[in-house]
């Protein structure tokens, strides 16, 4: 139990799903201890809405970015020298940081750089190994430096191993500090669904995601489902502009109770394999589900064809989409 502590909380900002998975974490820390959460451009919207009280730090962003073609693997080792330059920037914040505000405990979901000697540390991962189809122990040993630097690790899944939603991306032997089994957390576990007219429908499209994949998806889907005689519903994660399609129901954000009356109502989920979105899903108690993985992300296909073995989910290329049939 921790108690009467300062604590500073951030989380990366590689799509919504790392701040909404800490929403539980940080409603359960929130009664007994002093809260300041590290925000970038991207997911401050995100904390203004649901911690509107709490005192936020402006932290710079990974702003990681997707392809068209090349594989995020590839994508990413061309990043690198941008995003080491973001770590040693939030190391250098953070310092500063624990000087001034006297933070004595700092949780940081897949922020690298928010370790310090000084206090205690805790590291939020569901990525305790990397699945790469190249360089994937050097990835690895990279990977396990920038955790063991914390004092320990927080995973959101099961202790069960037969009982896990991440599979072997949640153990490892060479992480030489304590690694202790949260559970999922999703932020819609325990809200009331709204009071909506979405009941009884076919299918519920949840796209996310970074630029341009989360557009393409998009476009693919559209296309598909143009016209289609099915209930469809498409929350879409963007405010950018989208033609009318009459065949579907269009959104452009969801959340909270009205995600989870979505969720709840949908006879069929339709998402990529992202591991916050699973969390939701399986804590909602859905299991009639299609996952269409990022092309070239590896964590994603390897969720996907985990939970298919697993959970009986149905796995969608991208590059099939316009000959899979959405009626069987």
């Amino acid at each position: 139990m921790i108690s009467n502590r300062k604590i500073f909380f951030s989380v990366i900002d590689w799509g919504l799903g790392h701040a909404t998975r800490s929403v539980p974490v940080i409603q359960s820390l929130l009664p007994s201890n002093q809260i300041t959460i590290g925000v970038t451009k991207k997911n401050k919207f995100f904390f203004d809405q649901t911690f509107p009280k709490l005192p936020q730090v402006v932290l710079p962003s990974y702003n990681i970015q997707y392809s068209k073609n090349l594989p995020l693997w590839l994508k990413l080792l061309m990043q690198w020298p941008k995003i080491n330059k973001v770590i040693r920037a939030e190391k250098k914040i953070l310092a500063q940081l624990i000087l001034e505000k006297r933070f004595d405990l700092v949780i940081s979901d897949n922020r690298f750089g928010l370790s310090h000697k000084a206090v205690e540390c805790i590291f939020i991962t569901h990525q305790l190994v990397l699945k790469t189809p190249v360089f994937s122990q050097r990835a690895n040993k990279i990977n396990r430096s920038y955790i063991n630097k914390f004092t320990k690790v927080w995973v959101p899944d099961y202790p069960d191993s037969e009982n896990r939603l991440a599979g072997d991306l949640v153990h490892s032997d060479e992480i030489k500090i304590p690694v202790s089994y949260i559970g999922p957390q999703s932020y819609l576990v325990g809200l009331k669904q709204s009071e909506q007219e979405h009941s009884g429908f076919d299918y519920l499209i949840l796209l996310s995601g970074e630029e341009p994949q989360r557009s393409i998806l998009e476009e693919k889907l559209l296309k598909k489902f143009g016209n289609s005689t099915q209930k469809v519903i498409l929350v879409r994660g963007t405010i950018q502009k989208v033609k009318p399609v009459t065949a579907l129901k269009i959104i452009d954000f969801a959340h909270g109770e009205e995600l989870h009356h979505l969720i709840v109502n949908a006879t069929t989920v339709i998402c990529r394999s992202g591991y916050s979105t699973l969390m939701d899903l399986q804590l909602l108690g859905k299991k009639k589900l299609i996952l269409i993985p990022t092309p070239g992300q590896s964590e994603q296909e390897y969720l996907a064809r985990y939970w298919q073995q697993k959970f009986g989910a149905k796995i969608l290329l991208q590059k099939e989409i316009e000959r899979f049939d959405f009626k069987a």
